[in-house]
């Protein structure tokens, strides 16, 4: 299996995870023209794609969908609460008749050799999901926008050979912050996201002999930087009741602008 990271932070997400045969988006929440750069950055091409994954319906997770389903007329696969969500919104215009395919939570479903697997996350949206997505033996976990997580989280994220996990904000950053009150205590909330702490103690949970590479994504702008996500990660995992320690993962953080390395498992 492969992963990449497109884009991912709080202004625009796009994950890439493929098999040899099999292309598919984990969301498209930057323009048209940055998923065809992107992807050919890697030597693949929005024409190679089977389809679109599409977590909730914020704008930066779907804000390219429009765009690039009328062009390519993908595949978009979504909880039926994310379909109707995204059909209710003006901005995305004119939507081509049966691109849309409704996902269940906990009912795993395939796209040519890749199975997928929607779990439930905890986040203001209509009917949120992560996936996991497996192949052969292989498996890849993607989960961001996550105001909390449980042993249902756990469950859907053991022994992963790859992982994009949420650190989106550092709390002392966000707290002393300019945000408005209300916007710090949603992001602080159980819809919110995971704080760099959290991301650190759920990946604690997370680690096994199999975890080849482990992105820290959905990084906010304004409440957290690369350096800081990195080090309170590893520190959370290197202080924790574990026998790993980072040094003996592949850790780095997904940019905002720039396009991953290809991770190849």
């Amino acid at each position: 299996m492969r992963l990449c990271s497109i884009a991912s932070g709080s202004s625009g997400n796009c994950i890439y995870v493929g098999s040899e045969s099999t292309h598919v988006l984990v969301d498209v929440g930057i323009s048209k023209k940055r998923i065809e750069n992107g992807l050919n950055s890697i030597d693949m091409d929005v024409k190679d794609m089977d389809g679109i994954l599409i977590t909730h319906e914020h704008s930066d997770h779907m804000k390219g969908l429009g765009v690039l389903s009328r062009k390519y007329h993908l595949p978009i696969y979504a909880t039926r609460g994310t379909i109707e969500a995204i059909q209710g919104m003006s901005s995305i215009g004119k939507m081509p008749e049966g691109l849309f395919h409704e996902v269940w939570e906990d009912q795993e479903f395939q796209i040519k050799d890749l199975t997928v697997h929607p779990f439930r996350i905890s986040h203001d949206a209509a009917q949120p999901v992560g996936y996991r997505l497996n192949y052969k033996e292989q498996s890849v976990g993607i989960a961001t926008d996550m105001g909390t997580y449980d042993e249902y989280t756990v469950e859907n994220l053991k022994n992963l050979d790859a992982l994009l996990l949420e650190a989106n904000h550092d709390v002392r950053m966000l707290q002393v912050g300019s945000y408005p009150y209300y916007l710090k205590q949603r992001i602080l909330g159980k819809l919110g996201h995971l704080s760099n702490e959290n991301a650190g103690q759920l990946l604690c949970r997370l680690l096994n002999d199999r975890l080849k590479a482990v992105f820290l994504g959905h990084l906010s702008k304004e409440n957290n930087y690369e350096q800081l996500a990195y080090e309170t990660v590893c520190q959370e995992v290197d202080q924790g009741d574990t026998p790993y320690r980072m040094k003996d993962f592949r850790i780095q953080v997904a940019s905002r602008e720039q396009v991953s390395e290809l991770i190849t498992i």
